[in-house]
């Protein structure tokens, strides 16, 4: 640097240590250094961002009066400044400063000198597959599927950020808020979109405490312009953690940046979290991504099945749809092992082969059911009396249906078979023959299937 530029730089520091306080000055201005000036633009070197931003913040009217002084009108101001970059083992390492530079946008009506550096984009983490378009919707998530798709819209311009999306494990909220961010991606490449889980972000933490660079931690998620954290539930009992978020989350409400947070629990059941940080998930919108409904189950696996090039049948299809109730993530997996199971055993997709996977793979939660609740899913699906079910009548449609009530009874409400027959006024040896006869079609009569899996269905729906 020359003589006359230091001289020039000194001469700048000292105007402004005239007009603010020495603390001020000690803080703010005393860790800047000229790295030249030349055409006009003064470059200077700051610690970080978070400089850059509060000289623009605090202290542009200062700077201006400065630089027109001691350096002539016009002139303008280049930061440069250390960023954080991923780095593969700590994921919060410090890079080099980055020579490129790009305009600020003008806060101050064309009063504002100041230029700095672009900040590189980072990989957002988010799964191409997860995207609104293989986002399956129904009634059960409607309100969270709306919700999400305004935000990815129109970020940092709804009411709703934070967002906060709380449900059961396997319902979909992983993929849903991936799919806010891939949306503003792609509506706005530039933007620094960051999906991370609580259980990384705890991990890039004490990676960062222990490597003495919580600061360069701290100002990298303070860079993000939508942040997209999962599983939030594990940060309870993680104090430092939480505390270190909590101005992360502070610094990008403040700023207008999005964030979007998913748990498997309501806020007001967070044990564990501090209450300034649960105050913080209330804020805005906290919406429950509730368990799928029958409608969302069968859409789930016509989409899985389409996505693996195979059509299920429609009575597998709805077997799996009236047995797996709870999670989405259980009916993927269902699809995945019935085609390995038919694939490699070179068997057809059928309700047996789907009955044996299910049970092998899935720890199933069912409704409880009792014979009354059996006869009337019965007698609605054959568009009968439920009176007849149990009278003397001997017409084939009622007898077919009392017979299939004695099945489903066997079956599912696990009753013996002599309190079966004296339910329906019939000999243990009738509901033997019953439960027999259809067991002995049920391989070779595909009506019969679709009959047992659309009672099933609607039985535990």
């Amino acid at each position: 640097m020359s003589q006359s530029h230091l001289g020039q730089w000194e001469e700048f520091l000292q105007f402004v240590r005239q007009n603010i306080s020495d603390e001020q000055f000690d803080v703010w201005f005393k860790p800047l250094s000229s790295l030249g000036f030349e055409n006009g633009i003064l470059t200077i070197f700051a610690p970080s961002a978070y400089f850059v931003e509060q000289m623009e913040e605090r202290y542009v009217k200062l700077v201006v009066a400065g630089l027109k002084k001691v350096y002539g009108l016009g002139t303008r101001v280049c930061f440069r400044y250390n960023q954080v970059s991923n780095d593969p083992s700590t994921q919060v390492t410090l890079a080099p400063a980055n020579e490129s530079v790009a305009l600020k946008q003008n806060r101050e009506g064309g009063n504002n000198p100041f230029y700095h550096e672009q900040v590189e984009d980072i990989d957002p983490q988010l799964n191409p597959k997860y995207t609104f378009e293989n986002y399956c919707g129904s009634a059960s998530n409607k309100l969270a599927r709306s919700i999400a798709e305004a935000v990815a819209e129109k970020p940092k311009d709804t009411s709703f950020n934070p967002l906060f999306i709380f449900g059961a494990t396997g319902v979909g909220k992983t993929h849903l808020i991936q799919a806010i961010g891939i949306r503003i991606k792609e509506q706005h490449p530039e933007w620094r979109v960051l999906y991370v889980t609580a259980r990384l972000f705890q991990s890039q933490y004490s990676t960062a405490v222990r490597n003495s660079k919580v600061d360069d931690f701290v100002r990298f998620y303070q860079s993000i312009d939508v942040l997209i954290m999962d599983d939030i539930q594990d940060l309870i009992g993680k104090p430092g953690t939480q505390n270190t978020f909590y101005h992360i989350f502070n610094h990008l409400q403040q700023n207008r940046r999005q964030i979007i947070m998913s748990s498997d629990r309501r806020p007001s059941e967070m044990d564990g979290i501090e209450d300034r940080m649960l105050s913080r998930f209330k804020w805005r919108m906290v919406v429950e991504l509730e368990k799928p409904d029958l409608e969302l189950r069968r859409d789930v696996l016509s989409l899985k099945s389409r996505q693996d090039g195979v059509m299920l049948p429609a009575d597998v299809l709805e077997f799996i749809a009236a047995n797996v109730t709870d999670s989405i993530r259980e009916l993927e997996g269902i699809v995945v092992s019935l085609l390995a199971h038919a694939t490699l055993l070179n068997r057809e997709l059928t309700v047996d082969l789907a009955r044996n996977v299910v049970s092998n793979a899935v720890k199933i939660t069912r409704r409880q059911v009792n014979f009354e609740m059996i006869a009337q899913h019965v007698s609605n699906y054959y568009d009968i009396d439920p009176e007849l079910i149990f009278s003397k009548t001997r017409k084939r449609e009622v007898s077919d249906a009392r017979q299939m009530v004695m099945f489903m009874a066997k079956k599912h409400a696990k009753m013996p078979l002599k309190t079966i027959g004296t339910r329906l006024s019939r000999t243990h040896a009738t509901v033997i023959y019953a439960c027999r006869n259809i067991e002995e079609r049920l391989p070779l009569e595909k009506q019969l299937q679709d009959d047992i899996a659309k009672i099933e269905s609607s039985l535990f729906a």
